[in-house]
């Protein structure tokens, strides 16, 4: 009997049961578009940004000493400490290289160009190398790292002897792309002028070998420049992973903060300190973090919406069906048969318009992956059951105060048609 009534309330109520199911379908078909974006998007945001430049740096680990006797600050002013070329790919073998976008080694040397006796810093990195480690071949380079700059003519080859001028200074010394230019008394052809926005603009930049080659140090590089996927930075983040317990370091480890892929370069990288570049790293978590807010709140207000509208459906619905509650009533039905029947009725609405609405907002989150990030946005199977629970919430939340309202029916008044 208790099927038989859920099953005719379907089957004369069509019209108000299809309207609380469109309600619940398109309050859960955003929340769940809002919930894939919001779980996929930090990956997506992030190799967005990346392309606006490194967010970790690392320098000798000399460079970092602090040297003061007497209140007198003893550290060396020059540049005498430098990494060493060769442990560059080990990158690609430490435990976060999957995170690790790109990188770019830089060797700044002072330089003369011509006959001008105002020195010119000759920045020395890698273009586009191609680097081996183990059995893996890999690229990195500016070209990857600084997406931002740009070329006018080409880019050198990281084996060549060509380099690229800034425009500022190409500007000054009157030289375009396909000149030859004297630098440190040897002849370089510019092979393209390049424009960053920053201080390159100033500079003369060569690849990585030419700049070793006139500071005379073999395999020097001065510091390195890394761009890696990382998460917004949260309490535990923020805390010395000296000061951790086992499972707490484990946990800090094994998760991408800046400050622990850092650690782990580090590791990698011999007589090196490596830190996140701040700036860039804590405007990250800034749109992370709001965007996220973003999404919480539409999907909040598209299921508040949802609730209203299954709340009017369902209301109109009881009151229609108040003499069918009277006669439950008269024949002794107590109020828990009543709402434990509304009840069945919601959930099964919910269960119906959840998996709609969980296949309708899968189609929207692809559809906004496509159009923001370029690229689908991966739908995880967990998330349908929770679909399903939330649009139970909704439906229960939406048609709580009807039943309540049908439950106090007098049964008298109900069977004559009375409110």
């Amino acid at each position: 009997m208790f099927l038989r009534l859920v099953y005719e309330s379907f089957r004369r109520q069509k019209r108000s049961k299809l309207l609380a199911g469109t309600a619940i379908v398109l309050g859960v078909g955003v929340a769940t578009a809002m919930i894939a974006v919001a779980t996929d998007v930090g990956d997506k945001i992030s190799r967005e940004l990346r392309s606006y430049g490194a967010n970790l740096i690392v320098i000798p680990q000399d460079d970092t000493l602090d040297v003061e006797i007497g209140g007198v600050d003893l550290k060396p002013p020059s540049d005498g400490a430098y990494l060493n070329e060769a442990d560059l790919p080990k990158i690609k073998g430490m435990f976060w290289r999957n995170n690790i976008l790109g990188f770019a080694p830089m060797l700044p040397v002072n330089v003369h160009v011509g006959a001008d006796l105002r020195p010119v810093t000759l920045l020395g990195t890698y273009f586009a190398k191609h680097l081996t480690f183990e059995k893996e071949t890999f690229t990195t380079g500016v070209r990857s790292t600084n997406s931002w700059w740009k070329v006018e003519g080409a880019w050198p080859e990281d084996d060549s002897q060509g380099v690229l001028l800034g425009a500022n200074l190409a500007s000054r010394l009157g030289r375009k792309a396909g000149d030859e230019i004297e630098i440190a008394g040897q002849s370089h052809r510019v092979a393209g002028i390049v424009s960053t926005g920053g201080e390159e603009d100033d500079q003369i930049v060569a690849p990585l070998a030419l700049a070793q080659q006139i500071l005379g140090k073999p395999g020097a590089v001065r510091r390195i420049y890394v761009s890696a996927l990382t998460k917004p930075e949260d309490a535990l983040a923020r805390r010395d992973p000296k000061s951790m317990g086992p499972e707490l370091y484990d946990r800090w480890y094994c998760s991408p903060y800046p400050q622990s892929i850092a650690y782990n370069l580090e590791e990698t990288i011999p007589h090196s300190h490596a830190e996140q570049i701040r700036r860039v790293a804590q405007s990250e978590g800034t749109i992370l973090s709001r965007i996220t807010g973003l999404m919480l709140l539409v999907t909040l207000a598209a299921l508040l919406a949802s609730a209203l509208a299954v709340s009017a459906a369902m209301a109109t619905a009881i009151f229609e069906r108040r003499a069918e509650v009277g006669l439950m009533r008269a024949l002794g039905a107590g109020s828990a048969a009543v709402v434990a029947l509304f009840l069945a009725e919601a959930a099964l609405l919910a269960l119906l318009g959840g998996a709609v609405g969980f296949a309708a907002g899968a189609v929207l989150a692809r559809e906004i992956g496509r159009a923001i990030f370029g690229s689908e946005i991966t739908i995880q199977p967990v998330l349908l059951p929770i679909i399903l629970a939330i649009a139970v919430m909704v439906s229960f939340a939406g048609s709580a105060a009807a039943i309540r309202r049908a439950v106090k029916f007098d049964p008298v008044y109900a069977l004559r048609g009375e409110a």
